[in-house]
């Protein structure tokens, strides 16, 4: 109720496209991205995964905690992990993605090895 009081119909509106153009804009950069597979990308979720197994999914989120830019998540679905991205501060913006998609695939590189 706060936020809808505080923004509005129309403030809330703006926010969930803001957010849910960012969660594709990841999606997009992302599958551009060398040893990615955007698995799915929906509403402000986006869910991928890097390399051919789950070491080098994890690894290369641990190396994206490390720097400390983004704080994605691991999740397990349909048995192999994945790294989940759910784009839901109000603060974040597309400068914000583009950053984030760069530590993401720096990260990448180095646990590839490409």
């Amino acid at each position: 109720y706060a936020t809808l009081r505080a923004l509005g119909r129309d403030g809330v509106a703006e926010l969930v496209d803001r957010l849910c153009d960012c969660a594709e804009r990841f999606a997009t950069q992302l599958a551009a991205t060398p040893g990615f597979e955007v698995v799915t990308q929906q509403l402000n979720q986006v869910l991928v995964r890097v390399g051919d197994d789950d070491d080098a999914t994890l690894a290369t989120l641990a190396a994206v905690h490390a720097d400390n830019t983004c704080w994605p998540r691991a999740t397990i679905w349909r048995g192999r992990s994945h790294v989940r991205l759910s784009v839901c501060s109000w603060r974040t913006t597309p400068a914000d993605v583009d950053r984030s998609v760069a530590v993401l695939a720096r990260a990448a590189r180095d646990v590839l090895g490409a």
